[in-house]
């Protein structure tokens, strides 16, 4: 495991949550393939979008199954813009790489919003750290362990 992936595995053991990390066969570059890989509808994908909020990083957990509603978004938390953020923005934000962003372990907290679609899955499956590793959690564990707020964040 690299250093990152470790990280993660650390701190959701720390904060009591499902701790294994399975590594996949090859990178998971969008939902779909990650689903492909571990056997789950795309829709139980967990994906970890970061956002700029007026320049300030924002990260979406959201259902692999639809889009993210920027507009939405940015009236939920009072913003004047939300955009999808760069590589770099990303990579300085949480220390991950995309695709491989999790819902924890970043350098400094950051404002999480969780999509309610999840919760209509017992399992969900959440990367951890790097393109090539995930973990299955639940939608109840990522609220508690991200200290996320729910919302409908679909388009």
């Amino acid at each position: 495991m690299n250093t990152t992936v470790e990280r993660v595995a650390a701190i959701l053991s720390e904060a009591g949550a499902a701790n294994e990390i399975t590594e996949l066969d090859e990178a998971a570059p969008n939902a779909a393939s990650a689903a492909a890989q571990v056997g789950c509808e795309t829709a139980a994908i967990a994906n970890s979008l970061v956002f700029a909020a007026d320049d300030t990083p924002l990260l979406v957990i959201a259902s692999g199954g639809h889009r993210v509603d920027t507009a939405k978004i940015a009236a939920l938390v009072g913003a004047s813009a939300v955009t999808r953020a760069t590589p770099d923005f990303v990579r300085e934000s949480t220390g991950q790489p995309i695709g491989g962003v999790a819902p924890v372990g970043h350098p400094r907290p950051i404002p999480t919003i969780l999509d309610t679609w999840l919760a209509d899955y017992p399992q969900v499956w959440a990367a951890a750290g790097h393109p090539r590793t995930v973990f299955a959690t639940t939608f109840e564990e990522l609220v508690r362990i991200t200290a996320g707020t729910p919302a409908d964040v679909g388009a």
